[in-house]
């Protein structure tokens, strides 16, 4: 994928959009394109994670694996498509992490990536860009933990 073909896909992203063209165009310089088929997982639960995923085509299914004693289960946390975003949020704080939920594809799906200790470098480099991107992790992730809590209950 050619770095103005990213560029659109950060553009047109849940994360990424109204941010201003430069930083976009800094951004698109740290990712990477992949794509992967029906059933590869992006990650796996337990796996160290340092990266953040945007989806370009395909879908994705974020899922955790729940025990709870005597219930135990996968809870769909969500189903990410277009435009959405998914990885390890917490290399943004310069904090090693193990991922709490899986992300598999649920038909041939083509992501672009980057490193978050790469945002996190930008983002204190911009000050005014690292305020946009926490404001928006934290919808982000109020949205995933609403998502899991309410997957949960179903198990």
């Amino acid at each position: 994928m050619e770095r103005s073909e990213i560029q659109q896909v950060l553009e047109s992203c849940e994360f990424f959009k109204e941010l201003e063209a430069s930083d976009i165009q800094n951004i698109a310089s740290l990712c990477q394109s992949d794509v992967y088929g029906p059933g590869d997982y992006l990650f796996r639960q337990g796996d160290f994670g340092d990266r953040i995923y945007v989806i370009a085509d395909g879908q994705v299914i974020l899922e955790r694996e729940v025990d709870l004693g005597t219930r135990k289960g996968n809870a769909i946390i969500a189903l990410l498509g277009k435009g959405r975003v998914l990885g390890c949020w917490s290399t943004i704080l310069a904090e090693p992490h193990n991922l709490m939920s899986s992300a598999f594809c649920q038909k041939e799906t083509r992501v672009i990536s980057l490193k978050g200790a790469d945002l996190r470098a930008m983002m204190l480099q911009n000050k005014l860009l690292g305020f946009d991107i926490l404001e928006k992790l934290c919808f982000l992730l109020r949205d995933r933990i609403q998502g899991a809590y309410g997957a949960m209950e179903k198990i």
